[in-house]
């Protein structure tokens, strides 16, 4: 990749007809960084159970590139996969998100965990608790909000008008706020 590191944001992506998949294959053979959040779903085939590793959020992709670059790829590939930005409605340009913030959602959604609950981001106010780091453990080094989610206690990571995803349970001596 020929932009400097610095130039690089995590802009959330919108495609259409469920092609994340397609998508993330083609940003896998450009080199270029990707995340979509993925958990296990149960189906019957055949008479069988079957647990296949599918997307949680359909068409949504998560894709780490400079401004210039993004829109070459939007372009490019324009007739094959639209895509779109997720827009940040009050500034009115794409939405980005912090590498930082964008590090612990995947530390916490890339875990594949079941105890993982993913939440819609209309449906929790992540303003009331306190922000705070795992010290310990699975998560150590996520940054988030401290929450009671259906009786455990769990670190919120939120990506702003897309969705959060809460962690597994957290013992509260591997938790220490942050400023």
């Amino acid at each position: 990749m020929d932009s400097n590191e610095t130039d690089l944001k995590w802009f959330a992506i919108r495609v259409t007809y469920s092609r994340e998949m397609a998508l993330k294959g083609y940003l896998d053979q450009c080199g270029i960084e990707s995340f979509i959040p993925m958990h296990y779903k149960e189906f019957i085939k055949r008479e069988r159970k079957v647990r296949k590793l599918v997307p949680v959020i359909h068409n949504l992709v998560f894709v780490r590139l400079n401004r210039e670059k993004m829109d070459e790829i939007k372009a490019d590939i324009s007739l094959k996969i639209p895509i779109r930005y997720i827009m940040n409605r009050e500034r009115r340009e794409p939405l980005v998100v912090p590498d930082r913030q964008m590090y612990s959602f995947i530390a916490v959604a890339g875990a594949y965990n079941e105890q993982v609950v993913y939440l819609d981001s209309n449906v929790l106010s992540l303003r009331e608790g306190d922000r705070v780091r795992i010290t310990g453990g699975v998560f150590a080094g996520v940054e988030g909000v401290f929450l009671r989610i259906k009786g455990d206690r769990r670190v919120v990571v939120s990506i702003e008008g897309v969705m959060a995803v809460a962690t597994a349970f957290v013992h509260p001596s591997l938790i220490e706020r942050v400023s």
